[in-house]
């Protein structure tokens, strides 16, 4: 008997209908389109507008976009792992709220956080439910509300971040299809490059931090492009090298969204040629733990059974890593 691998077997999306562009950011900061595209790469990003609803909805948007394309029953799903930054709120975990949300009655679930890594630690977590035995369907969402944090008076930041959502279904594969390889790596010396400063347990809310703004994302933009050029590239160098891949054998590099010039350099790090990077930055911007779904879902058509992936992000605290996978199946 073949060793199991755990493929994915659908994906799902989510966007908000609301388009925050650059023309409209240069009426609210100093700023402008030129500038935010020349350093990033971004045209426009979505925002959640209605009152009363963060990250769970667009999870659970974009899990029923997936239940719906790939006819599965809810109640046959397992875990579902709801990967975010930016949970509903502290304590109740948003995970199983979506889990009930979407019917999957039959499933334990939890949050998992590690920044713009999250989806991919939350690969690397699914994949190894699958590969056990124990589970036999695992729904992996990323949604992020990154407008619930961003100030936007401070242009630093929000010109990058836009909310959006993601899933993909891990299930049992002996072809050999599936996750291959993962190296994940972390360092607490991000510590504070990328942070919001209040809200936690050393800085709980109170009227003196919600007068200074320390509810916001902070970020020291220099230092996190900095390590995110060179971590990214590293693993993604890292993981070609352990599985002998060259750079004709990589099909597709699906990287976070941070930033486009962060792609560039891992691409051109890979020798990976740019028609084999996908890229939907300029729609979206930094949708955090969405990037890598969103992705999926956009290219989906363009995937064929076999195709070699190579998955790279980069987030706050540091965290980071690379997973190479093989596509399961042809849209």
């Amino acid at each position: 008997m073949s060793k199991i691998k755990a493929a994915i077997t659908a994906v799902g999306a989510y966007v908000p209908e609301f388009v925050l562009s650059n023309q409209v950011l240069e009426t609210m900061v100093d700023t402008n389109d030129e500038w935010i595209t020349t350093r990033t790469g971004i045209k426009e990003r979505r925002l959640l507008k209605e009152e009363g609803k963060g990250s769970s909805y667009l999870g659970i948007k974009a899990a029923q976009d997936l239940i719906q394309k790939s006819h599965i029953n809810p109640a046959d799903i397992d875990c579902v792992i709801f990967a975010t930054a930016t949970p509903d709120m502290p304590v109740a975990s948003s995970g199983v709220y979506l889990a009930s949300q979407i019917g999957a009655t039959n499933a334990f679930s939890y949050d998992l956080q590690a920044a713009c890594s999250s989806f991919l630690y939350g690969m690397s977590t699914a994949a190894s439910y699958i590969e056990t035995g124990r589970y036999k369907k695992v729904l992996l969402v990323g949604a992020d509300k990154m407008s619930s944090i961003i100030d936007y008076e401070d242009r630093a930041t929000c010109i990058i971040f836009g909310d959006g959502a993601g899933a993909v279904l891990f299930e049992p594969n002996e072809e050999g299809f599936g996750l291959q390889d993962e190296y994940l790596r972390s360092d607490g010396v991000g510590r504070d490059f990328l942070k919001i400063d209040a809200g936690g347990s050393i800085l709980p809310p109170s009227q003196e931090t919600v007068a200074n703004r320390q509810h916001f994302v902070e970020q020291d933009g220099k230092t996190v492009f900095k390590f995110a050029v060179s971590n990214m590239a590293d693993v993604s160098e890292k993981i070609m090298q352990r599985n002998n891949l060259s750079h004709d054998d990589v099909d597709w590099l699906v990287a976070h969204q941070a930033n486009k010039r962060i792609i560039d350099a891992t691409a051109k790090r890979m020798g990976v040629d740019d028609d084999k990077v996908l890229m939907n930055i300029q729609r979206y911007g930094n949708t955090t733990s969405a990037t890598l779904p969103l992705l999926l879902s956009d290219y989906e058509k363009q995937l064929k059974k076999g195709d070699n992936l190579i998955f790279a992000s980069f987030g706050g605290g540091f965290t980071w890593g690379s997973i190479y996978l093989t596509w399961a199946y042809n849209s």
